[in-house]
C-alpha cells in the first residue's frame, strides 16, 4: 500500500474484493503521512524519517519500561540493515592500528572484517563453549589487559547477544558485569541485539539499555545498540532495514559527525525504513490484523524452537559431535572431532580442517553451513555454524542426510 500509494483510492474494493483488512489501509495512510513527498521514492532525512524514529523510540522505551523525556528521535538512526551502523560506528572510533575493538572468538565476521577494512586491531576474547558458550568478564579483563601492554588502545566492546553464530542468551547478572568493566576501562560498548526477539529459553532477553538505566549509568554509559528487520522472526534481509540508537552519554558533537557521516548516503532506504516501522509497531491486540500477525509470529518462533531442539539432540548423537543448545538467534554450532588423516587431508589441499568437512558434505548432501575457521574458534578445535531454517516437513530430512555423511566420514578418514 505504501509502495503503491494510488491503490488507496479503491479502498473499499481493496476491502470486500481482495480482503485486505482496514487496520492495513489505516496504517499505510499514517506511514504516508509522515512521509513529506508522499512517496517512498524520494529522499528522506538523513537519520531516517521523523515519524518512523519517533515509533522506534516509544518501541525501545515500552520494551526497557524507560519514561526518560530527554531520550528522542536525535537518538536514532535508521540504516540499511544493521551491518551499515555498525560500520559507521566502527569508522567513528578507528584511527589507525593503533585502535583495537574487543570482538567475540567465535563472532560474526561483519565485526572482523569491517575493523580490517578501517584499519584497526581487533582485541578478541574467547567465549567459554563448556558452560554453553558464557562470556566471563575475567576473560575480558585479561584480553583487555594483554592488548594494552601491547600498546593497542582498546576503543570498545562488541557484544552479540542473542549470539550469532553461538546462540547463548546472556543472563542479566552477566550483562551487568560486561556494563560495569566497559564503565571502568572507559570504552564504548556496542551492543548487537539483532536476534532480541528469537529466544528459545527460560531465560529472558534483557537489552543492555535496560541494563544500563536499572545500574543509573544513563547519564554516563557510552553505548550503541542495533537492531534489524533482516533477523528475528521477520526475516526480511533483502529489505534492508535497521537502525541504531546512541545512549544519552555519547557527546552531542560525536552525533553532530555521525549525521554528517550518514549524509554522505542521502539516507536509508525508504521501504527498509518502512520495515523498521512494521518491526516496531506490529499490529496490536483490537486491530483487524492482531490475530493473523500473532498467529503467524507464534508458529514461526514454536517452530523454530522445536527444530533447534530437534536439530541439536541429532547433532549430539554423532560420534565426536558435542553441540550446546541453541538459546536463541536462528543457529547451531557444534564442535566436531576431525580424524588425523582428514586434517592431513585438509593440509595437502590448503584448506582447513572444518572446511574439508563443510565442502565435502556440500558436495555429497547438498546441505550447506558454514566452517568454524570463518568465525574464529580456540585453537585446536573444529566447528561449523548450521541454521535451523529448514521447514518442519523438511528438518527431518536434513538430519537424515547429516547423520549418514557424518557416518560415512568418520568411516572413511578413521
Amino acid at each position: 500500500m505504501v509502495t503503491a500509494p494510488h491503490l488507496l483510492q479503491y479502498e473499499k474494493a481493496l476491502i470486500n474484493e481482495l480482503h485486505i483488512k482496514p487496520d492495513v489501509i489505516k496504517r499505510a495512510k499514517t506511514i504516508l503521512s509522515g512521509i513529506d513527498s508522499g512517496s517512498t521514492g524520494a529522499y528522506t532525512h538523513s537519520q531516517g524519517l521523523q515519524s518512523i524514529r519517533q515509533n522506534v523510540v516509544e518501541f525501545i522505551k515500552k520494551r526497557d519500561q524507560d519514561t526518560d523525556p530527554e531520550f528522542t528521535t536525535q537518538h536514532i538512526f535508521l540504516t540499511n540493515g544493521a551491518s551499515p551502523g555498525v560500520q559507521m560506528g566502527l569508522r567513528a572510533m578507528i584511527r589507525g592500528p593503533q585502535d583495537g575493538i574487543m570482538i567475540p572468538i567465535p563472532q560474526y565476521p561483519l565485526y572482523s572484517a569491517s575493523i580490517q577494512m578501517t584499519g584497526g586491531t581487533q582485541v578478541p576474547y574467547l567465549l567459554d563453549e563448556e558452560t554453553g558458550w558464557s562470556l566471563s568478564v575475567e576473560e575480558l579483563e585479561r584480553q583487555y589487559s594483554a592488548a594494552t601492554k601491547n600498546g593497542t588502545n582498546v576503543r570498545a566492546l562488541v557484544i552479540i547477544n542473542p549470539g550469532n553464530p553461538t546462540g547463548q542468551v546472556l543472563p542479566k547478572d552477566n550483562m551487568k558485569g560486561i556494563v560495569d568493566f566497559c564503565h571502568r576501562r572507559k570504552i564504548v560498548l556496542l551492543a548487537d541485539e539483532v536476534y532480541q526477539e528469537n529466544v528459545y529459553t527460560e531465560k529472558p532477553f534483557h537489552s543492555f539499555h535496560s541494563i544500563v538505566k536499572e545500574m543509573g549509568l544513563s547519564e554516563s554509559f557510552e553505548m550503541i545498540s542495533y537492531h534489524s528487520t533482516s533477523k528475528g522472526f521477520l526475516g526480511e534481509c533483502g529489505r534492508r532495514g535497521g537502525y541504531f540508537q546512541f545512549s544519552k552519554a555519547i557527546d552531542p558533537d560525536v552525533q553532530d559527525e555521525m549525521y554528517k557521516t550518514a549524509s554522505v548516503n542521502l539516507c536509508p532506504n525508504v521501504d527498509g525504513q518502512v520495515m523498521v516501522d512494521l518491526m516496531v509497531n506490529p499490529p496490536r491486540e483490537g486491530d483487524d490484523s492482531y490475530a493473523q500477525y500473532k498467529q503467524e509470529r507464534d508458529d514461526i518462533l514454536s517452530s523454530l524452537k522445536r527444530r533447534a531442539v530437534n536439530l541439536v539432540k541429532k547433532l549430539n548423537s554423532l560420534e565426536g559431535v558435542s553441540c550446546q543448545q541453541a538459546e536463541g538467534a536462528m543457529y547451531a554450532f557444534p564442535s566436531i572431532t576431525i580424524p588425523d588423516k582428514a586434517v592431513k587431508e585438509a593440509q595437502t589441499l590448503g584448506v582447513a580442517p572444518d572446511m574439508l568437512y563443510v565442502l565435502q558434505l556440500l558436495e555429497q548432501t547438498g546441505i550447506c553451513v558454514v566452517p568454524g575457521s570463518g568465525f574464529g574458534q580456540k585453537d585446536g578445535t573444529y566447528h561449523f555454524r548450521t541454521t535451523f531454517l529448514p521447514p518442519d516437513d523438511k528438518i527431518d530430512a536434513v538430519c537424515e542426510r547429516l547423520e549418514k555423511f557424518h557416518n560415512d566420514f568418520m568411516t572413511k578418514y578413521k
